[in-house]
């Protein structure tokens, strides 16, 4: 349990909540987003009339009125499901452990085949029979969040056995334009960076879907059932959909706008806030000194954000049981908050307060970024680290804007 050691009160006279810019027609009623499930169950699952179909998806795979993907296309005329897939966390989403067994769907009674467990690529026997593979998973839009690399994997398996591949989009509930953080080495590619893209992509699981496809050059049948009514700039809260926790530890809007910074630094001698009830908006450790750390984050001054000194006790995961001082983060200008540039703002902080005690040895496992992992190693001032990424960051947005998909 979090025990707060600024009041709240002082946290609350230096916090300015500002709301998202409203738009132009803010005053004119405009209809909620549909996902690519309810498009196509509008469209009487017309792209999957003939069709024996395997199901990649988890508990986020479900209609704008609750209904789960995999029941509707077991229901619907035309469309033969005949096997399911679940990506990390299994296909209800409950398990924070490191591998996962197939498992049998209770509502369809179909086998799940666990693509994170003997394998995490879908192998030929599992494909056998099946002539279309649909994908609908919500994405948080993070590199490193794997149900990306779950597709990207599922997709080079459906070229290579010819087989159909459908996604069924999803908004990106951090928004689709904001882009940064460092583009993943190409020679350092893994199921946490599964291709060259920065930190924080400003994608959809559909515009990624079209990009693995060109730049791997697959010879893959390809087609994404778009969502309606979403713009780029939307956040999920502008969606009218329900949230649906992503993972065990992704319980918010919050803690994803949060993740793309503060998750690269949870392969470190840190704790991110696992085992508590706020993962991904605090951070600490017993070595550390909450007081001392939030008073210099705060005077860099960073946009959007300011640090309280908190004390926490995690009841699982990292530092199980015992004591941690750290900092709680509060995202107070989401407009003007950057989440890869706070948490590698935190890493320097570390790197030149805790020089002994911060372990960094593992942090370029989810950076993957080898030029600035040693920059941040060797106490190099941000502003010199950023204009090394700049170029390569830059292409990417040049590559990226051949893909997308909404305006």
């Amino acid at each position: 349990m979090i025990r707060w050691i600024l009041a709240a009160a002082l946290a609350l006279s230096i916090c300015t909540v500002a709301l998202p810019a409203a738009r132009a027609d803010e005053n004119v009623a405009s209809p909620r987003t549909l996902t690519g499930i309810d498009v196509l169950q509008r469209d009487g699952f017309r792209a999957l009339q003939g069709r024996r179909v395997g199901l990649i998806s988890n508990h986020t795979g479900r209609s704008s009125d609750g209904r789960s993907t995999a029941r509707l296309l077991y229901g619907a005329d035309g469309v033969e499901l005949a096997a399911l897939f679940s990506p990390e966390h299994g296909f209800e989403g409950r398990l924070d452990i490191p591998e996962i067994a197939d498992s049998k769907d209770s509502e369809t009674g179909l086998r799940v085949f666990s693509l994170y467990g003997e394998t995490r690529r879908p192998t030929a026997e599992m494909l056998q029979g099946l002539d279309t593979l649909v994908f609908d998973i919500q994405d948080i839009g993070s590199r490193f969040y794997t149900y990306i690399s779950t597709m990207g994997l599922a997709m080079e398996a459906a070229a290579d056995s010819g087989i159909r591949f459908v996604v069924l989009d999803r908004p990106n509930p951090i928004n689709g334009t904001a882009v940064s953080g460092p583009v993943a080495d190409a020679d350092g590619l893994s199921f946490v960076a599964w291709h060259p893209i920065p930190v924080r992509h400003g994608m959809t699981a559909g515009e990624l879907a079209r990009m693995f496809r060109a730049e791997r050059g697959l010879d893959l049948d390809l087609e994404i059932i778009a969502a309606e009514n979403w713009h780029r700039a939307d956040y999920f809260d502008a969606t009218g959909l329900l949230w649906v926790n992503p993972s065990p530890n992704m319980r918010s809007l919050a803690q994803a706008l949060l993740y793309p910074g503060i998750g690269l630094l949870e392969t470190t001698n840190l704790s991110v806030g696992r085992g508590t009830d706020t993962p991904f908006e605090v951070l600490g450790a017993p070595w550390l000194d909450g007081r001392d750390f939030a008073w210099r984050l705060n005077r860099l001054g960073l946009p959007g954000v300011v640090f309280v000194p908190v004390e926490f006790t995690p009841d699982a995961s990292k530092f199980s049981g015992e004591r941690c001082g750290g900092i709680n983060i509060l995202v107070v200008d989401r407009a003007r908050f950057q989440p890869v540039r706070t948490g590698l703002a935190i890493a320097l902080m570390l790197r030149r307060q805790y020089p002994e005690a911060w372990d960094m040895t593992a942090f370029n496992r989810l950076l993957v970024n080898e030029q600035v992992f040693e920059e941040i190693r060797d106490g190099r001032d941000f502003e010199t680290i950023e204009a090394n990424w700049t170029e390569a960051l830059e292409r990417f947005l040049q590559r990226r804007a051949a893909f997308l998909i909404y305006p």
